[in-house]
């Protein structure tokens, strides 16, 4: 009887080992794999956003997503029931966050979750705070039985944090990266894909808590992001964005841009927005200010816009510089009387004096010879506003970009047959605007904006932004015209923009104040002012366009408060880039005649 009973054990015995090692194994192996192994994701280091000149404008520094293994805070490992509460009594103050929500983590629903994290890009000093204390819970525990470590479910995965080394310094540009790391606007976000790179994967066994080097793991490394290079230039944009800064404080306007561009090249040099914000602690940023308002705002240009009219004007022969224009204190047309910015006897003025006075009766009276009738000369100042870009998008490619209002001509109602060519009734955004001023300083051909130099991948090889697309507007003869009338903005007496000489330099610009549609309730209230220019005028440079939206303190008229920004930023790029004066003189052109 004992040897039969002896026999049944072993029958049973070998029953049970058949089914485990042989039916059942493979169950049973991935059951003990699946609470042996870990796995986390490797994030792929973010490549870098520099100026023209090498200089770091975001990059990224070392940090560490706090994680936890949840099976390692059950009563099982740790011998006791309250061991999230503990571990999360310890790690609220550390990490920052609420004890409750810790809890919540280290406690899930599903008993099974072997991964959670508790706090994403946390500095090397907190892991380092961390793993101080995880390491003398452990020595406690060794040698105090009644001691539990309840933080060694903790572990640590190595990744990156984004840092701006120059705080708002061309945040508009640059945008900023959202908690899960992604860009979450400027070119953070319309780059994002080449900056982020490709994340890796890692899997390795464990013991509780900690890593078993002898069993191996296995391993896809992270592919790095590329490095994007961009036109900036760091110097200048600071330049930029301290003087719209300052003018927009001491105006109490709602906002204001400045954009400095290459007039050969395309290339923006600095595109500065204010008010704006600190991509490094965007919990004190007002989500009206994230954006890039050079590029999102769209707003009704005024006398600025009076260049493209002009150009019309020449391009098409039926005007020159030097053709009479006599204006009126007032002008009948549609059903609406007309008038300047100032009650005046009947001017005698050239075509240029139009210009230079900023006339807009003599703008209307001009353009309405581009055709035998007005429907047609709409027709023709049209194809003209759509050639310098109006109504399109500029080419950046860039989150948010507004494409401005260009109605069809046929669409036009009376009073814009007529507001149109002196900028009311037609919207666009301020790279929109430098660009046409950029175009005459080009000799008439319109490159296309650009702000991505070159990108330069894991491999350290550089690779160059496509050449931008160039267009033909108008003739040189015309846009060498333009520019001598636009000298006499600034340095006529009888002009609107003198603010903007620069001593040394012959300067081309043009004023701009236009009645401003309050984005609030699509009425008009208070005035867009701005001022628009290039330098050397004969031999161009460097354009600068500042525009100022709502200014409440002080004069509201371009030439007084966006002229001296003019002055002081494009000063600053001439020096900067080393422009020499000309020496030539500067062109003199009538700007009045007597009857």
């Amino acid at each position: 009887m004992v040897g039969l009973a002896l026999t049944l054990v072993l029958i049973a015995f070998v029953v049970r080992l058949l089914q485990v090692q042989a039916v059942d194994a493979s169950t049973y192996a991935a059951k003990a794999e699946q609470n042996r192994y870990v796995g986390y994701t490797l994030a792929a280091e973010r490549g870098g956003i520099t100026d023209r000149d090498g200089v770091a404008l975001a990059t990224s520094v070392d940090a560490y997503n706090i994680t936890a293994d949840p099976t390692l805070f059950n009563r099982k490992q740790l011998k006791i029931d309250d061991g999230p509460e503990q571990a999360a009594a310890l790690l609220a103050p550390i990490l920052g966050q609420d004890q409750e929500t810790l809890v919540k983590k280290l406690r899930p629903a599903d008993r099974n979750l072997r991964y959670v994290v508790l706090a994403n890009r946390q500095t090397p000093q907190v892991w380092k705070q961390i793993k101080d204390l995880k390491s003398a819970l452990a020595t406690k525990a060794e040698s105090d039985a009644g001691t539990a470590n309840v933080l060694a479910g903790v572990l640590a995965v190595p990744t990156s944090k984004r840092v701006y080394p120059n705080g708002d310094l061309a945040a508009g540009i640059l945008g900023w990266v959202n908690a899960d790391g992604k860009g979450g606007g400027g070119v953070e976000q319309q780059l994002n894909k080449l900056l982020a790179g490709k994340d890796g994967k890692i899997r390795y066994a464990q013991s509780g808590g900690r890593q078993v080097p002898t069993v191996g793991s296995t391993e896809t490394p992270a592919v790095p992001g590329s490095d994007v290079e961009l036109t900036i230039d760091r110097d200048i944009q600071w330049a930029a964005q301290n003087a719209i800064t300052e003018q927009v404080k001491e105006s109490k306007a709602d906002r204001g841009y400045v954009i400095v561009q290459d007039t050969r090249t395309g290339e923006i040099l600095a595109m500065a927005n204010s008010p704006g914000f600190d991509p490094n602690d965007l919990s004190k940023a007002s989500s009206l200010n994230m954006g890039n308002a050079a590029l999102q705002d769209a707003f009704e240009p005024g006398s600025t816009a009076k260049v493209m009219s002009m150009a019309a004007v020449l391009e098409e022969n039926v005007a020159t510089p030097d053709t009479h224009v006599v204006v009126p204190n007032r002008l009948h047309r549609g059903d609406r009387l007309f008038k300047d910015d100032i009650d005046h006897p009947t001017w005698y003025l050239t075509l240029n004096g139009v210009l230079a006075k900023s006339s807009n009766i003599g703008t209307i009276l001009a353009t309405g010879q581009l055709g035998k009738t007005q429907k047609a000369a709409n027709q023709v100042l049209y194809s003209y506003l759509r050639k310098f870009g109006l109504g399109s998008y500029t080419g950046l490619g860039f989150p948010g970009e507004t494409p401005g209002i260009l109605a069809a001509p046929d669409e036009w109602s009376t009073s814009q047959q007529y507001t149109i060519p002196f900028g009311q009734g037609v919207s666009i955004n301020a790279m929109q605007a430098a660009s046409v001023y950029s175009t005459i300083a080009n000799g008439g051909v319109r490159v296309q904006p650009t702000i991505v130099r070159g990108t330069k991948g894991p491999d350290g090889a550089f690779t160059p932004a496509e050449k931008p697309k160039q267009t033909r507007v108008v003739s040189a003869k015309t846009a060498k015209t333009l520019a001598r009338m636009l000298e006499s903005v600034v340095d006529d007496a009888e002009g609107t923009g003198t603010k903007a000489r620069i001593p040394g330099y012959r300067v081309a610009g043009k004023t701009g104040t236009a009645n401003r549609v309050d984005p609030d309730t699509g009425k008009y209230k208070g005035y867009t002012s701005s001022f628009a220019g290039f330098a050397p005028a004969d031999k161009p440079r460097v354009t600068v366009y500042c525009a100022i939206q709502n200014a409440t303190e002080g004069s509201y008229f371009g030439g007084q408060i966006c002229g001296p920004v003019y002055k002081q930023v494009m000063e600053f790029a001439l020096k900067t880039l080393q422009v020499p004066p000309t020496g030539a003189p500067a062109a003199k052109l009538p700007v009045a005649f007597k009857p």
